[in-house]
């Protein structure tokens, strides 16, 4: 161990090297010249060869110390570079993230919030993968995933799922439908109508929610045709296949021969939710939890703008 080059003797060394004087050195490393002047002898004893020219005038570097003092530069500079770099991902600012998401989920203030992230933590690498709440899942599950945005996910064993931001459900209809002239309808009103909608394996709460704001009036909805997209169901519903309930933001992706209706009297919800894993503690996955709770929260303070005629 006592032939072990610690990076003190290279600090030591760098020291001396740069002032060429002992003294100085000694002050600048707060130490006491004796003690320095040893362990650089000790330094030259490791290696073999003398670092330094020593005469009662002046101090200068070998050949071989010229050579070391370049080595010892890039060796400080490194270690140096490398307990930045493990402190930053400690903090949560470097490393590898998986992130998943739905669809809809762009339709909200994700876009934004993933944005902020990034200008936040340029350095980290952020992969994104979209797929349905129920896949989405099982890759969190699985440890594809570190960190998901979900559509009314609930819950999970082994995982923790908060919610973000809420919206209402709204009934769409083709533009050339009797209640397309109406701004509020009742989910009653849809009784007898065939509905576009997606398969209840994408995930099988937010099926249910919309489905549930039919129920509460005596009917299940008659699906006549599934779709993978909101973007599909909506021009589906547009060519006059049928009518379906969404999430508001679908509004967002209306073509022009849609009604968007508000429905009335209904206080089920569409949550988009963040989940990670229970056994997660990493701080790379906290630094976008954080981001994402202050930016959806700072969405649900603006004000609402209020529906204005009803059925």
């Amino acid at each position: 161990m006592d032939r072990d080059i610690e990076l003190r003797h290279l600090r030591y060394f760098v020291a001396v090297a740069e002032e060429l004087h002992f003294g100085r050195a000694a002050l600048r490393l707060h130490l006491a010249q004796p003690p320095l002047s040893q362990q650089i002898r000790k330094l030259e004893e490791i290696l073999g060869y003398p670092l330094f020219l020593r005469t009662s005038r002046a101090v200068k570097l070998t050949s071989a110390g010229e050579v070391f003092l370049e080595r010892s530069r890039r060796t400080l500079r490194n270690v140096q570079e490398d307990m930045d770099e493990a402190r930053s991902v400690g903090r949560g600012e470097e490393g590898f993230l998986r992130v998943g998401f739905i669809g809809s989920a762009m339709l909200t203030p994700l876009p934004a919030m993933l944005g902020r992230y990034r200008r936040l933590y340029p350095k980290v690498n952020l992969q994104l993968h979209e797929s349905y709440t129920s896949a989405v899942v099982q890759k969190l599950l699985k440890g594809e995933l570190d960190a998901a945005f979900l559509r009314d996910g609930g819950q999970a064993s082994g995982l923790e799922i908060e919610p973000l931001f809420s919206e209402p459900f709204i009934a769409v209809v083709p533009k050339k439908h009797s209640l397309a002239r109406y701004k509020t309808i009742s989910a009653k009103e849809l009784r007898d109508e065939p509905f576009v909608f997606f398969s209840p394996s994408a995930g099988t709460l937010a099926y249910e929610k919309p489905v549930s704001l039919c129920e509460e009036h005596g009917f299940r909805p008659r699906v006549v045709q599934e779709a993978p997209q909101w973007l599909t169901i909506m021009r589906l519903v547009g060519a006059g296949l049928g009518v379906t309930i969404a999430p508001a933001c679908v509004k967002q992706v209306a073509a022009p021969n849609v009604a968007c209706l508000g429905l009335r009297g209904t206080r089920v919800q569409s949550d988009i939710e963040l989940a990670y894993r229970t056994s997660e503690d990493r701080a790379i996955v906290e630094a976008i939890a954080t981001v994402a709770r202050e930016s959806f929260r700072k969405r649900r303070q603006r004000p609402r703008s209020r529906n204005l005629v009803s059925r």
